[in-house]
């Protein structure tokens, strides 16, 4: 994809499209779980994975309960920030998994804001069984994924760094993917 614009016209698709199934499923939730008329949990694979009804007024995990206002302002934020800083990426092949990585990440933080402004809480029903962890959604899974896919980016494009400078010391020119690996004329001999 050359054109920039396609690629954000795209990615604002797979937001929306995010956004969507992330929304459907939580109304399923409230349509399914939701007390007092709802199954409130159920396993899907005994002893693994289950739905669970549960509510969350405060921040990841449950901290900071009752914080709608000060959430809602702080996505606002976050989805700024994180929009003026795709703004600043140079359009390469690279860059590609950044902005699918911001994404991920703008497509859950909306889908958490668009529950905190219209209920006042988010809606939860994703729970591992075999463990004590907190029940998520679909929102929180592609933050997650997003924020562990940009930690991953960085760690991956730092060491591909640090090699081309090392190359760059020895005379070479390498790189790891998609740049291309040449020697010097220098070295060539």
């Amino acid at each position: 994809m050359n054109n920039l614009k396609t690629v954000r016209m795209l990615l604002a698709f797979g937001v929306i499209v995010l956004i969507t199934v992330d929304q459907l499923v939580k109304e399923w939730a409230r349509a399914t779980l939701m007390p007092p008329d709802g199954l409130i949990s159920f396993p899907v694979i005994e002893g693994f994975f289950g739905f669970r009804w549960a509510i969350n007024t405060g921040a990841a995990f449950g901290i900071f309960p009752g914080g709608r206002w000060i959430f809602v302002g702080l996505t606002i934020v976050i989805i700024v920030v994180v929009l003026l800083y795709e703004s600043t990426l140079p359009h390469t092949k690279q860059n590609l998994w950044q902005r699918v990585i911001i994404m991920l990440i703008l497509a859950g933080g909306i889908g958490n804001f668009i529950d905190r402004l219209l209920f006042g809480y988010v809606v939860d029903m994703f729970e591992f069984l075999f463990i004590s962890f907190p029940i998520f959604n679909v929102a929180d899974i592609l933050v997650v994924v997003g924020v562990f896919g940009y930690v991953f980016y960085e760690i991956i494009s730092t060491i591909l760094a640090k090699k081309q400078e090392k190359a760059a010391e020895l005379g070479t020119s390498e790189t790891i993917g998609t740049i291309e690996t040449t020697k010097t004329a220098e070295k060539a001999k």
